[in-house]
């Protein structure tokens, strides 16, 4: 196999997908942009070990029912702390006043230990069958999509943690290589997403709650929609659509666990919340009952023109660079358009452009798919879940959850000043696998020789495998794509 063809193979392998293992250069070394169009047509199933996790709902009802018991018993141990605290007044007020203030504490601890939170568990089940699906994969491509789109429409794990991996299955991996009409009512009114958006109790003024409590509306489902998830900043909509958008989105809630152990934490939409009458969003008047007014709003918003601007750029952005071939974003725009939001049929224009394989692997990775990259290079098919999103969380890119609904920035200001930390992360990666890995190992059959020579002079001039693989690790065939 000539250089040439390995470096073919390497290079989209890095940029299209997450990172060559070994094995993965032959797999698509004959044709690599013929082996990623043909993932598209036939992806790689998630593990069979999904069907054993708790869909979203479940999961939010588990933690739910675990957060109820532990406040029951806390109750209960307060109360008999209490009761022993006034049978011990006949012995003095200071024994009293100890009992008193030790009993809070008490109550907690002892209610913790008895009903631990369930919710740690089901966010690290979800983590280790994402990780080990993007470290199992021939290429990566899917996995790269799903995790681009699951940044698109973020979710944070800090705020509602139970439902972060649910979520990311649910509503983001079924739709990434379908409609992005689907893809965007799939998010937008997922639980996870309308709790994340503080949407549960918006209400119109007008509607039946609205008037009997006097409470208001909320417009952050509205904004981040429009400016984040469809049309992009400064392209037209006014403050008046996105309180009018907003609107039409009150009474999208979820069902609350507390009246419902069957179907809590499952989508509901609650007519009582609802603002009645038609809306107008840039616009168009939406005359619609009920749900389907959100809907349709949607509908129109994922075939907009500004939405597939902004949905390209995005893309290319991800995959190719910081800077995008203005040509490639106008084709993948064209085919968004052309398709009404054929996500397969995108990524297709991208990966079938010139621009795609002609721009210098200058991009560098965020740390999430840099440390994938560094475990699949070493052959490694298994992750510890709690040291995986350890090792995240130090480089700044904590799994599922970002600082704001932005999701987390995909350009090289925003990540280089963590060179320091991948350093670290390096070095104990390469300690814990220096015993049965060789850098010239990977340097020849997984990277097939596809290094700098530089690189390749320091390997061979590092004093231990240890600090050999570190430096192949930090270098840019790893740091970039």
């Amino acid at each position: 196999m000539s250089s040439s063809v390995k470096a073919d193979a390497v290079f989209a392998l890095q940029r299209f997908g997450m990172g060559p293992r070994p094995g993965s250069i032959d797999a698509i070394a004959a044709d690599p942009r013929a082996a990623l169009l043909a993932e598209l047509d036939n992806p790689p199933p998630y593990p069979a070990a999904a069907s054993s996790l708790p869909t979203s709902a479940k999961a939010f009802r588990a933690v739910a029912d675990a957060n109820a018991r532990r406040q029951a018993k806390a109750i209960v141990a307060t109360r008999a702390e209490t009761e022993a605290g006034k049978q011990q007044m006949s012995a003095g007020p200071a024994m009293a006043e100890g009992a008193a203030q030790g009993m809070s504490e008490a109550a907690q601890k002892t209610a913790a230990e008895a009903v631990p939170d369930p919710g740690r568990r089901i966010y690290l089940d979800e983590a280790k069958l994402r990780t080990e699906a993007a470290l199992n994969a021939n290429i990566g491509f899917t996995e790269r999509l799903v995790w681009f789109w699951s940044n698109h429409f973020c979710i944070s794990a800090d705020k509602i943690r139970s439902m972060s991996g649910g979520y990311e299955r649910e509503a983001i991996r079924p739709h990434v290589l379908g409609s992005f009409t689907d893809l965007l009512l799939a998010a937008e009114s997922h639980p996870a997403m309308l709790f994340y958006l503080d949407n549960l109790g918006s209400m119109g003024a007008n509607s039946v709650a609205g008037i009997n409590r006097s409470r208001g509306l909320n417009e952050n489902l509205a904004r981040e929609s429009l400016e984040l998830h469809t049309l992009g900043v400064r392209s037209g909509y006014t403050q008046d659509d996105v309180i009018s958008f907003a609107n039409v989105l009150t009474g999208w809630t979820l069902v609350p666990p507390g009246d419902n152990p069957e179907h809590g934490g499952e989508f509901s939409f609650n007519p009582r919340l609802h603002e009645p009458g038609a809306q107008r969003v840039l616009g168009k008047s939406y005359e619609q009952d009920g749900v389907e007014q959100g809907r349709a709003v949607l509908r129109d918003l994922a075939i907009h023109p500004a939405t597939a601007t902004h949905v390209a750029s995005k893309l290319a952005r991800h995959f190719i660079a910081d800077t995008p071939p203005q040509a490639l974003v106008d084709a993948m725009t064209k085919t968004f358009l052309d398709t009404s939001g054929d996500l397969k049929e995108v990524a297709r224009t991208m990966v079938s452009s010139p621009e795609a394989w002609t721009e210098p692997r200058g991009k560098l990775k965020r740390p999430s798919e840099w440390l994938i990259s560094i475990v699949r290079a070493a052959g490694l098919t298994q992750a510890d879940p709690e040291r995986f999103t350890g090792g995240q969380a130090l480089l700044g890119e904590p799994l599922w959850r970002p600082s704001s609904p932005k999701g987390f920035p995909d350009d090289e200001a925003s990540w280089i000043d963590g060179m320091g930390r991948r350093l670290d992360i390096a070095n104990t990666f390469a300690e814990r696998i220096a015993g049965k890995v060789d850098p010239e190992h990977v340097i020849e059959n997984v990277l097939g020789s596809c290094v700098a020579a530089e690189v390749k002079q320091a390997v061979g001039r590092a004093e231990s495998r240890q600090q050999a693989l570190a430096l192949l690790f930090m270098s840019a065939d790893f740091q970039r794509r």
